[in-house]
């Protein structure tokens, strides 16, 4: 496995310290301080034959007539109070993978966060202490908290990275990820659908224009709960 345990933890403490608050807003999963903020959807997915195609959120916006914005939230979307795990006939099979990026959108964001750090062959990955069958060498790694959350901390470059997940390895989710010289960090809640970059403006810019990676630009301020999509209530 490309990635190795870190040799402490010190390298974490500038995430600790730049979080504001628990599932506030988004600046309770990824530090303040970036000139700009992304949002990148797990899209959801649809049955096609014995295959299935994604399902953008904007596409369940419209086919639900509701407003798609960079703080929507699933469930406001359909006006479900299942907020996780429910499909919608006709419209969407499987929801968004919730606490984990779809291996192929971490590989496509972490090929174009590199060209975008001093240090691309230095980089930290952080995997929740609470998910199960975790490898040994992952769980041997040393540990850091946020408030609510604990984390093995790992290195890596972020070719390595992206190697891993191609190779579809059985590591469980990257939680938190940074490259060395801090000029970005991606964040994935555990019980979030959706994934959080923090960044500079020309970053931004590269990820907007991803292909297939929907996503949007959004105020750090936004709320990132449920409840929080306050153009969609739930009636």
């Amino acid at each position: 496995m490309p990635l190795k345990a870190a040799p402490d933890i010190r390298t974490a403490e500038w995430v600790v310290t730049g979080l504001r608050g628990f599932a506030e807003s988004v600046l309770s999963i990824v530090p303040c301080g970036f000139p700009a903020y992304v949002r990148v959807f797990h899209p959801a997915y649809r049955r096609v034959g014995a295959t299935s195609a994604r399902v953008r959120w904007q596409d369940v916006a419209a086919a639900n007539q509701t407003h798609a914005h960079a703080g929507m939230q699933l469930n406001a979307l359909t006006g479900s109070y299942h907020f996780i795990n429910h499909a919608q006939p006709g419209i969407f099979d499987q929801p968004p993978f919730v606490g984990a990026l779809p291996n192929e959108l971490f590989a496509q964001l972490a090929v174009a966060l590199a060209r975008h750090t001093s240090t691309p062959e230095r980089c930290w990955f952080s995997i929740w202490t609470g998910f199960g069958a975790i490898p040994s060498d992952v769980r041997a790694a040393p540990t850091f908290s946020t408030r609510e959350r604990e984390y093995h901390l790992l290195a890596a470059s972020a070719a390595d990275a992206v190697e891993d997940v191609r190779k579809m390895s059985t590591l469980p989710p990257i939680n938190l990820w940074w490259p060395d010289d801090r000029a970005w960090c991606v964040a994935t809640e555990i019980d979030l659908n959706t994934t959080y970059v923090g960044c500079d403006d020309a970053t931004r810019d590269e990820i907007l224009v991803l292909p297939r990676v929907e996503d949007l630009a959004i105020d750090p301020q936004t709320g990132i709960g449920w409840d929080s999509d306050h153009l969609n209530p739930l009636v």
